[in-house]
């Protein structure tokens, strides 16, 4: 019987990263089940408010919105077998850094995928992760030898 990896997508959403991972895993053939957060801004950021009613004060309007988006995130990071977090050079992800860190208490796999640029900011996220990619294309080969062991 074969398993399917269930690997979790997190962090920056302005560039086509998790497509690129997507169709690189599909093309190898490899049996994964990719999970994210939901990645319309616009959703993410109203989704309390435009479900539980609105908000006038800012605070609570993103807090409530950040607590719908939590029931996702921390399930999905929970039934991850493998948890890669993106950090882009446009926006800082506190999100992401969150969800590395969630992901690390959890003690699932991390994957953290990011320039160079980045190092010294995210040394203590890189520091929890087991591996630390630069492209896309390199997540998927790490999970090619993770899941059949070949290069």
């Amino acid at each position: 019987m074969s398993k399917t990896w269930r690997v979790y997508l997190s962090g920056e959403i302005h560039t086509d990263w998790r497509e690129q991972i997507e169709a690189g895993t599909k093309a190898a053939g490899l049996p994964v089940s990719f999970a994210a957060p939901v990645t319309d801004h616009a959703s993410s950021d109203a989704c309390g408010a435009e479900i539980l009613g609105p908000e006038e004060n800012e605070f609570w309007f993103d807090n409530k919105g950040a607590r719908v988006n939590a029931i996702r995130t921390s399930t999905l990071i929970k039934d991850a077998d493998i948890v890669v977090v993106r950090f882009g050079d446009k926006y800082k992800q506190w999100n992401a850094a969150f969800d590395a860190g969630y992901a690390a208490a959890l003690g699932k796999p991390i994957i953290t995928l990011h320039d160079a640029e980045l190092r010294h900011p995210l040394k203590e996220v890189d520091g929890a992760a087991l591996a630390w990619a630069q492209e896309p294309s390199q997540v998927v080969r790490l999970l090619k030898y993770v899941i059949e062991g070949t290069l």
